[in-house]
């Protein structure tokens, strides 16, 4: 958010302030914590969400494209709402584009997306507060989860971030219950859950649920989950991986 990386809590943007974090002195600084990231905890993929494009504004390309050149594959959230806007994100160094259910005109528009920029770049976001779908103002999509995930599927998509912001920056945990619900409906797609991981057992959880990876900030941030957690749930992922490719 302005240029600087913010502690997310719960949602509410208008309080979000530069992180602090063990991983960097630079409060804030969204260049050093990359490199933290990178080379400290040796993550081989960032998440970013631009907040600023996301509530209206125009995207920090410009700082998109320093954080690809630290080195990890980027997974961008711009706001993108049509296929030019996410062929801008990947130009500036996204790795695969986010499309957020808050931004969303319609699933036409996902698919157009899907159809420009390629199944394997572009990943939908469930946007939920509370477990309850956050929806552009207006949209017609107001429905529970599931039939937004099959909805998203049908235009295309192949990966599914379920992402509660009232969640986030908490340490209370994931959704299991929606994971696996989502994960029996949709076998084959990859599907990440974001807000609420605090420890390595809330990692173990969300992978028993069926989720196949976890967005983590505020562990890293204050120290919840270190190199050696890390290495645990990379571990467990790479089994449970093989394990899917023998049942298939």
């Amino acid at each position: 958010m302005a240029g600087r990386a913010v502690w997310a809590r719960r949602g509410i943007r208008a309080a979000y302030a530069p992180v602090r974090s063990v991983l960097t002195p630079d409060a804030g600084d969204p260049v050093a914590l990359a490199r933290a990231f990178h080379q400290g905890l040796g993550c081989e993929e960032c998440y970013v969400a631009d907040l600023d494009a996301i509530m209206g504004a125009a995207p920090q390309y410009t700082l998109l494209r320093l954080l690809a050149a630290v080195g990890s594959r980027l997974l961008v959230d711009t706001g993108a709402a049509a296929p030019v806007e996410a062929g801008n994100a990947l130009a500036a160094g996204a790795d695969r584009v986010i499309v957020g259910l808050e931004t969303l005109p319609s699933f036409e528009t996902l698919a157009a997306i899907v159809a420009a920029r390629g199944s394997d770049r572009v990943v939908f976001s469930l946007d939920l507060q509370a477990g309850q779908p956050v929806v552009r103002p207006g949209s017609p999509h107001r429905v529970g989860p599931l039939p937004l995930v099959q909805e998203a599927v049908r235009a295309g998509v192949r990966a599914v971030i379920v992402l509660d912001l009232a969640r986030v920056g908490s340490g209370v945990g994931v959704d299991l219950e929606l994971g696996a619900e989502i994960r029996r409906a949709h076998p084959g797609i990859e599907l990440l859950v974001g807000g609420g991981i605090g420890s390595a057992r809330d990692l173990a959880g969300a992978a028993a649920a069926g989720y196949d990876g976890a967005l983590v900030a505020s562990a890293l941030h204050d120290g919840g989950l270190d190199t050696a957690s890390l290495a645990v749930a990379r571990r467990t992922h790479v089994r449970r991986e093989d394990q899917r490719s023998v049942s298939r």
